[in-house]
């Protein structure tokens, strides 16, 4: 599938496993989405813009680099937040722009409830973290309102995504890469992908019950 990246690692399988496994007690899965959500960052910024920087080591003068680009971290609310705080970590120079959907049960509709989005200059590339991707519908509502906002450079980051999520973000939004560790073939008639790993905003919060 085109701008469809699909991150085969060892650390990557080992590690889902463990995030899918219904045994996985509430501060262990958020560690893991933590770990996944690095390893998923670390491959979709591989082709970031540098710009040269002359800095001094203890040593001597030398040429460095640094980040040339306005990078934005676009999570959706609420399970995109379990991915924020380790991307920060690895950009901290990162600005972090919140749009909160949530999906309604009876029409398996997005329903936007909260944007931050400012009126200012968009950032270089914005990058959308939530960690399931089931239909689609509210990665597509995010990607929409980037474009609006003229964000040029749009990324999806998903842990897990659906065959039909997919499809639906690369008909509406061909030119926006998608990164994810694992696809699942189907929904079940929730919407719920499976196999998956059940709600993971539940499971980042502790708030099953």
């Amino acid at each position: 599938m085109p701008n469809l990246t699909e991150v085969d690692h060892p650390l990557i399988k080992h590690h889902l496993s463990r995030l899918r496994d219904k045994r996985t007690p509430p501060a262990e899965f958020r560690q893991l989405v933590q770990r996944l959500a690095v390893l998923l960052a670390y491959e979709a910024t591989q082709n970031l813009t540098l710009a040269p920087s002359e800095i001094e080591t203890p040593l001597k003068s030398m040429n460095g680099q640094q980040l040339a680009q306005r990078i934005g971290l676009v999570p959706i609310l609420r399970a995109g937040l379990g991915m924020v705080d380790p991307i920060l970590n690895l950009i901290p120079s990162a600005e972090v722009w919140h749009l909160g959907l949530y999906r309604d049960e009876a029409t398996a509709l997005p329903v936007e409830y909260y944007s931050k989005l400012p009126q200012t200059e968009p950032v270089d590339l914005a990058l959308v973290v939530d960690p399931m991707l089931a239909t689609g519908g509210s990665v597509a509502a995010a990607l929409a309102a980037l474009a609006r906002w003229g964000v040029k450079q749009l990324a999806v980051l998903s842990i897990i995504a659906a065959k039909p999520g997919i499809q639906r973000v690369q008909e509406e939004f061909p030119n926006a890469d998608i990164y994810v560790c694992a696809i699942d073939p189907e929904l079940n008639n929730r919407k719920f992908i499976v196999p998956g790993l059940g709600d993971a905003g539940d499971r980042i919060f502790n708030t099953l019950r």
